[in-house]
């Protein structure tokens, strides 16, 4: 794997700014900049090579790796997943199962998921297109609050697909 940064010998900008602990911040040529690290037993890393000179730091580059990895690994961590649950009709639900449905829904969206919602059509069913289309639009417009639609009721197959996401709550 190349390393992201040049360090010591690898740095070819003459000269260079240097910067770090118990260093005067000026320009040197690169042999004094490579000195002064040796002198204090630390690296002579180039951190920001398209500045004008190219700027370089003088510091423990093993440890400067471990800590970007480290913070890498937190934005990884920070990084939000997606989650999507789905929620099945039939073209003919009966109102207590759209309100049972209705009820998982509101909680997957309160919890920050996002709601897959189709209308499977099995065998001859399919001639019910527009109760499926009214069903997942009824559907939406019981969540209004707690989501919106990101994409409006559509055909794939023998599947009416509707996406909901949940509404991102204003902090007072």
């Amino acid at each position: 794997m190349e390393e992201p940064y040049k360090v010591n010998e690898k740095i070819t900008a003459d000269p260079v700014r240097v910067v770090g602990d118990n260093v005067e911040v000026d320009v040197y040529p690169r042999d004094k900049a490579l000195k002064m690290a040796r002198e204090q037993n630390l690296d002579l890393v180039e951190i920001s090579p398209k500045a004008s000179p190219p700027v370089c730091k003088i510091i423990d580059y093993s440890k400067f790796k471990y800590d970007q990895k480290k913070k890498q690994k937190e934005i990884k961590a920070k990084a939000q997943k997606t989650v999507i649950k789905e929620i099945r009709f039939g073209p003919n639900t009966e109102e207590h199962d759209f309100n049972f449905k209705l009820k998982h829904a509101v909680n997957f969206l309160q919890d920050g998921s996002k709601v897959k919602a189709y209308v499977h059509f099995v065998g001859r069913t399919i001639v019910f297109k527009e109760r499926g289309e009214i069903l997942l639009l009824k559907f939406a417009q019981a969540l209004e609050e707690y989501g919106k639609v990101e994409q409006l009721p559509k055909l794939e197959g023998k599947r009416m697909i509707m996406f909901l996401a949940p509404k991102v709550l204003k902090k007072k």
